[in-house]
């Protein structure tokens, strides 16, 4: 059953309630045309603005008002509509003019006659809208999976270099949880990527939250695109862990710098961020490289934190880096590509 919300006083002259309607029509946007069976126009308001009616052009045709293709399409259409009688829909693209709809049918409330009533709706916004949905759709689905492929890759080479499960789960969540950080701070900025200060700080304030001073920031604050990010954010990870387990920079030692230098090369913009960390040896402490704590810390090198930094990041940003460990100082240096700043 079909409930029309629909009601009028019987008494209220229909000539009076057609002015009344026909100016709520005009004031509303919505835009429709009236014809009769042989197309002959009667009524018509609200055109979109690729069209306009001429009024020095006289009685107005499809094809005056819409040119000859969109014409060739609802003349194809209105004859469907008067054969069958049930309405047709069709939809014509413009290209930078929008992109409108086309409803046409059949009435007869206006006499004996029937009539051909055409309503045009603009769609030029809604499939805005929806290419953009789905362009962030294939773009969410391409970086999920560029996302699973890094702690894919993650997952494997923790477990290669681990001989305990709580080893194995500890080293696992603080790489998933640093990727985690960095990808929030990617989605924050709309995709753009994340500032290369941003990805330093959620580090240092994840390990040494109540002494930021102990690690400097200097150099350029550059914006680094989300696949850079992810993994610049994983090699400051490592070399983060590595100081706080194993080295002295954050205990005795002066502050761990990290810098950023934004350059040009062959018309490449280039970007180099250097991790220098000096090692300060403790009074009674064996000297470095031949006691138990410089013994862990380079057979940790050897492992997945010397894989990170000097193959899996300088890959996956298409640069090169260089990773040096002495007993007086650890330094770790990558330089790659970064697209130009958006303006």
């Amino acid at each position: 059953m079909v409930h029309r919300l629909i009601w009028k006083d019987p008494g209220q002259p229909e000539t009076h309630l057609r002015e009344y309607l026909l100016l709520a029509l005009e004031r509303s946007g919505i835009c429709l045309t009236l014809q009769d069976s042989q197309l002959n126009y009667v009524y018509a308001a609200n055109l979109p603005a690729p069209w306009r009616l001429d009024p020095e052009a006289g009685h107005p045709t499809d094809a005056a008002i819409f040119g000859d293709e969109v014409a060739g399409m609802l003349a194809a259409s209105k004859a469907q509509v008067m054969a069958s009688g049930e309405p047709a829909f069709l939809e014509a693209d413009l290209g930078d003019a929008g992109v409108f709809s086309f409803n046409v049918e059949q009435v007869t409330s206006f006499g004996a006659r029937p009539y051909l009533l055409t309503t045009i709706a603009d769609l030029t916004e809604k499939t805005r809208r929806e290419k953009v949905l789905r362009a962030l759709l294939r773009e969410v689905s391409h970086r999920s999976k560029n996302l699973l492929a890094i702690i894919q890759s993650i997952a494997s080479q923790t477990a290669r270099h681990s001989t305990r499960m709580d080893q194995f789960l500890a080293k696992f969540r603080g790489r998933l949880h640093s990727l985690a950080q960095s990808q929030d701070l990617v989605t924050d900025s709309n995709w753009h990527g994340a500032y290369f200060e941003d990805l330093v700080r959620q580090q240092v304030s994840r390990y040494v939250p109540q002494n930021p001073h102990l690690v400097e920031v200097l150099g350029d604050n550059a914006l680094l695109d989300p696949n850079a990010a992810l993994h610049v954010g994983l090699a400051l990870h490592e070399l983060m862990v590595n100081a706080v387990s194993y080295g002295t920079a954050l205990t005795v030692g002066p502050p761990v710098t990290v810098r950023c230098r934004l350059s040009k090369q062959d018309g490449v913009r280039m970007a180099e961020i250097v991790w220098i960390e000096t090692v300060t040896p403790q009074a009674g402490a064996p000297a470095a490289g031949t006691g138990a704590g410089q013994t862990s810390r380079t057979a940790y090198d050897r492992h997945f934190g010397s894989t990170v930094l000097e193959r899996v990041v300088p890959l996956a940003v298409n640069g090169k880096a260089s990773y040096s460990l002495t007993p007086r100082l650890v330094t770790y240096s990558i330089e790659f590509p970064v697209e130009p700043h958006p303006a």
